[in-house]
């Protein structure tokens, strides 16, 4: 019987992908992740989902029993805080799992290094996470790759966001910074393929595409491919901070995930390839053809379980939407049981109306009616909420007992939305998350999002407190 293969990173842009080839294999699969929602509703034949915070890794050790082939992919790249500690600390602990529990091979995806000396915590965090885990005694492989073209990858997010929401593009000076972009397949082949070339001892290969190319070269071709033509006038940015401000307002990559790749774009990043195409040989696609199927593959991006599958979404996506939407939003921690919540959270549109701020609501409204756009009104006369249900104007999309109710924004305004309420058992306490989710149609998009955040952040913490404290007065009544 072959041995299963364990991702660490599941959840993330590679690791999603490379569970769903594995899976086409006929692979057994262990995915790991903190958050893994999105890929347990997918339900891959041979693949089961562990929850696992790898900086408190208990489960670990259980989870490398019988294992062939770890493929580490784990990235705190978007989390925040001392990103160096972190990527040291997780790697510290699988490295002292798999002195326990050893596994035939590590494969490694890592990240291309500048020759000359970098200040990029992203490139040195990379750097000291594949000397951690050679220590463990297990053979290690690591790939290092840099720009991949591939919906959901930050460094094309960047690029298309950029193209598609600004009139002229005023890109720093990184942009003239070169590296070899590699198609998101030709990498996802040799992560595959390399399982099946193990070797005795540690080894580094780089990936590159077929091209070497700076940002700016890019930018080019990808306006060529998309039909959308900007101006390009690279500009000095004084600091790194306008820089990532600059990305944040302009784009909807995590801010995090954005400082972490300007500070790598500061340098040129070429790989040398040779000896990986030699162990592997593949086509490798061009970059133009590479950004012609991203686009084709983003238009399926909202026929997805974010957005319930539903057609009423799907007819209203637009090639201007971007993979990663906006979003604000407010958590908050409850004693109510998961049953009272779902209950309050189905209460929207009757007589508590949004839960908190319906004077803003209503003007709201008010002012799609000043622009002649009919609204609905009211609800449907029941507890709980169906897929296909109508509440004023906004469409129930999800409807997940005790998990999430998600409606689709119907509202006039240049974009796509969606309100998501989702509920989470953290065992000692209830989690209730309240979050808007926003694709913005080019420039008049992005002003609507900035000028609705203020009223987003307000409104969201009122409503998750009240329905929480609705939710806590129905169990003490109870």
């Amino acid at each position: 019987m072959p041995q299963p293969i364990l991702v660490l990173g599941a959840s993330g842009y590679i690791g999603q992908h490379l569970i769903a080839a594995l899976s086409q294999q006929d692979h057994q699969v262990r995915a790991a992740a903190r958050q893994l929602s999105r890929l347990q509703k997918q339900q891959l034949p041979g693949v089961t989902c562990h929850e696992v915070d790898l900086s408190w890794p208990e489960d670990l050790p259980s989870l490398l029993q019988g294992v062939d082939t770890l493929y580490y992919l784990v990235h705190s790249m978007g989390e925040g805080g001392d990103l160096l500690a972190q990527e040291r600390q997780i790697a510290l602990n699988v490295r002292d799992a798999l002195r326990d529990v050893p596994v035939k091979q590590v494969i490694f995806l890592s990240s291309l290094q500048a020759k000359e000396s970098s200040e990029s915590h992203h490139l040195k965090a990379r750097q000291l996470t594949g000397d951690l885990l050679r220590d463990a005694g297990v053979p290690v492989t690591e790939l290092r790759a840099g720009i991949i073209v591939g919906a959901g990858s930050a460094a094309f997010e960047v690029m298309r966001d950029m193209v598609y929401n600004l009139p002229v593009l005023t890109p720093p000076r990184w942009v003239r910074s070169r590296t070899t972009p590699i198609a998101l397949e030709n990498l996802l082949h040799y992560l595959l393929e390399l399982r099946h070339q193990a070797s005795a001892a540690h080894r580094v290969f780089e990936a590159a595409g077929p091209e070497i190319l700076s940002y700016q070269q890019q930018f080019k071709h990808f306006m060529a491919v998309s039909g959308v033509h900007r101006p390009l006038v690279a500009i000095p940015m004084p600091t790194r901070l306008i820089s990532v401000w600059f990305l944040q307002v302009i784009t909807s990559v995590p801010p995090t995930i954005a400082q972490s790749l300007i500070q790598g774009l500061k340098h040129d990043l070429l790989a040398d390839d040779a000896t990986l195409r030699q162990l592997i040989p593949q086509t490798l696609v061009p970059f133009d053809e590479a950004v012609r199927r991203t686009l084709r593959e983003e238009e399926k991006l909202v026929n997805s379980a974010d957005w319930g599958y539903s057609p009423q979404a799907f007819s209203r996506w637009r090639p201007q939407y971007g993979y990663f939407p906006k979003q604000a939003g407010f958590s908050v921690k409850t004693s109510a049981s998961l049953t009272d919540l779902w209950q309050v959270v189905n209460q929207i549109g009757g007589k508590e109306r949004y839960f908190f701020g319906n004077i803003l609501w209503q003007t709201r409204a008010a002012l799609d009616r000043l622009m002649g756009h009919r609204l609905a009104k009211g609800r449907p006369e029941k507890a709980l909420l169906e897929v296909g249900d109508q509440v004023d104007s906004w469409r129930v999309i999800i409807a997940e007992p005790n998990e999430q109710l998600a409606l689709l924004f119907g509202m006039k305004a240049p974009g796509l939305g969606r309100l998501s309420f989702t509920l989470t058992d953290k065992g000692k306490y209830r989690l209730l998350d309240v979050r808007a989710f926003w694709h913005p149609l080019g420039m008049p998009g992005l002003l609507y999002w900035l000028l609705m955040i203020p009223a987003h952040l307000f409104i969201f913490r009122g409503m998750a407190r009240r329905i929480a404290h609705l939710a806590e007065q129905t169990a003490h009544k109870n």
